[in-house]
C-alpha cells in the first residue's frame, strides 16, 4: 500500500512490502504511454465518440449487465486486501493520537455533496426505467437495485478505511480512487482497472443517450433529431470530459460538485416548489407547510455552497 502523497499535511509514505517490476526500464515507458490523465482520455476517445452516436440504448442496458462481474471482483479484490493488511483503527478518544480520524468534523458538507448526486440520480433512472416491458414492478426492482448498490458502496468504503494500514500511514492517504493506493504493478489491482473501463464503457453511452434524450427532446422535440445533433452533442460531452480528466482528475470533487449543483434543483428545490405550487392551486398550502419546504430549499443552497468552501 503507497501514499501518494495527494493529502495534505501528509508527506508521500510507503509501507514496507512494495512490489515491485521484473522490467524497470519497460514499466517506465508504459506509465509514460498510459497515463490516466495525460494520455488516456485521448484515446478513449476514438472508443467511446461513435458509442455515444448509437440511437438505441438497448444494447448498452442488457450489455451493462456484465458490469456486476466488475462490482463482484472490486468486492473480492477489498475482501483479499482487508485479509492480507488486517483491520487498523484507533478507538482511544481522550488520548492524543497522531493516527485517531474523529467521527465528526467540519469537512463533513463533502460526503453530503456525494450523497446528493445519489437522490439525482433518480432523475436518470427514470429515464431508464420508461422502456421496461413491466411497468408495475418499477419501484419493486428500484428498492432493490437501491439496497444492492448502498450495501455494495457500504461494504467497500468501511473494509478500505478499517484495514487501511494506519500506522505507519495517516487515513489521510486514502486517495479518491482507492484503487490509486496501490502500486501501478499490483497485479490485482490492475485487474479492477481493467473490470472498471469495461464497465464504464458500457455506462458512458447510457449516460450519454440520458443527456440526449434530456436535452434534445427539450429544444428540438426528438431525442435523435439528426446524426449531426446527436455528433454535436457528444462532442461537447467528450469535451467537456476530457477536459476533466486532463486538468482536474479529481472524482471525489467532481461528485461532490456536480452533486450538490444538479441535486440543488432536482432534489431540494423543484419537488418543494411544485409541491407548494399544487399545494395553492387546491387552497391547502398552510404557513408550517411553507416555512419547512423553504427551509429544506435553503438547506440545498447551503450544501452548494459549503462545497465550495470546505
Amino acid at each position: 500500500v503507497i501514499c501518494p502523497g495527494a493529502a495534505s499535511d501528509h508527506p508521500p509514505q510507503n509501507r514496507s512490502v512494495m512490489f515491485s517490476s521484473g522490467n524497470r526500464t519497460g514499466f517506465e515507458l508504459f506509465e509514460e504511454w498510459w497515463d490516466k490523465s495525460q494520455t488516456v482520455p485521448f484515446y478513449l476517445i476514438a472508443v467511446l465518440l461513435p458509442l455515444l452516436n448509437l440511437k438505441s440504448p438497448s444494447f448498452f442496458a442488457k450489455f451493462n449487465v456484465l458490469g456486476t462481474v466488475s462490482v463482484a471482483y472490486l468486492v473480492f479484490l477489498v475482501t483479499v486486501k482487508a485479509v492480507h493488511l488486517g483491520i487498523h483503527l484507533e478507538f482511544r478518544w481522550f488520548t492524543e493520537n497522531e493516527f485517531f480520524v474523529p467521527e465528526f468534523r467540519i469537512l463533513f458538507p463533502q460526503l453530503t455533496g456525494v450523497l446528493t448526486l445519489a437522490f439525482f440520480i433518480h432523475n436518470c433512472v427514470i429515464t431508464l426505467l420508461q422502456n421496461n416491458r413491466n411497468q408495475e414492478n418499477n419501484v419493486r426492482d428500484l428498492s432493490i437495485a437501491y439496497f444492492l448498490v448502498g450495501l455494495t458502496y457500504l461494504y467497500v468504503g468501511v473494509i478500505i478505511f478499517a484495514s487501511f494500514p494506519s500506522p505507519p500511514l495517516s487515513k489521510e492517504c486514502i486517495e479518491q480512487n482507492f484503487l490509486d493506493n496501490f502500486p501501478s504493478d499490483d497485479m490485482m489491482s490492475f485487474v479492477a482497472r481493467i473490470f472498471l473501463l469495461f464497465q464504464m464503457m458500457t455506462v458512458y453511452p447510457l449516460l450519454g443517450y440520458l443527456a440526449r434524450v434530456q436535452l434534445l427532446r427539450q429544444f428540438f422535440g426528438d431525442a435523435y433529431p439528426s446524426l449531426f445533433h446527436v455528433l454535436i452533442l457528444n462532442l461537447a460531452i467528450v469535451g467537456a470530459g476530457v477536459a476533466m480528466a486532463r486538468f482536474y482528475p479529481n472524482i471525489g470533487g467532481i461528485i461532490r460538485y456536480s452533486g450538490a449543483t444538479c441535486g440543488l434543483a432536482f432534489v431540494f428545490v423543484y419537488p418543494s416548489l411544485i409541491y407548494m405550487i399544487s399545494l395553492r392551486r387546491a387552497g391547502q398550502l398552510t404557513w408550517p407547510t411553507l416555512i419547512i419546504h423553504i427551509f429544506i430549499i435553503l438547506l440545498g443552497l447551503a450544501n452548494l455552497i459549503a462545497q465550495f468552501l470546505l
